[in-house]
């Protein structure tokens, strides 16, 4: 494939995959006068750091993983990017009873509903006062 077509395959620019290949993240053969040409392996390089991108991964972080040394270190890298998934999902789920208890919420002014101002106490620091009576 020219790289127009893998291009088009996944909805990216074609500088986009210029970019990769000079941070070493593709590598695609080179056909007469230097046309880029991409086979099958490169469909599976391209989806691989698309899916890692979404996964939170910066393209530093895939060309590491992707030129890791052997599973050992790749493992390695995969185990410390999921201990920060694990952060973000769990502030993404606290954000997300934020919102919920914010939309559950029936009194006028809900910053100063109890079951509110519970759930941002700990912002306020450890000598929170009580809430604020209605």
């Amino acid at each position: 494939m020219t790289i127009g077509e893998i291009a088009g395959r996944f909805g990216l620019a074609t500088h986009v995959l210029r970019h990769w290949e000079s941070l070493g993240l593709l590598t695609p053969a080179r056909a007469v006068a230097g046309h880029r040409r991409y086979g099958t392996a490169d469909l599976y390089r391209v989806a691989t750091i698309l899916r890692a991108k979404e996964a939170g991964l910066s393209l530093d972080q895939i060309h590491e993983l992707l030129t890791a040394g052997g599973s050992a270190r790749r493992r390695q890298i995969l185990l410390r990017h999921r201990e920060d998934l694990v952060v973000r999902i769990a502030a993404l789920q606290d954000s997300l009873r934020f919102i919920e208890g914010g939309l559950e919420c029936e009194h006028h002014d809900f910053t100063a509903c109890p079951h509110y101002q519970e759930m941002v106490r700990s912002r306020i620091g450890p000598t929170a006062p009580p809430h604020v009576p209605l």
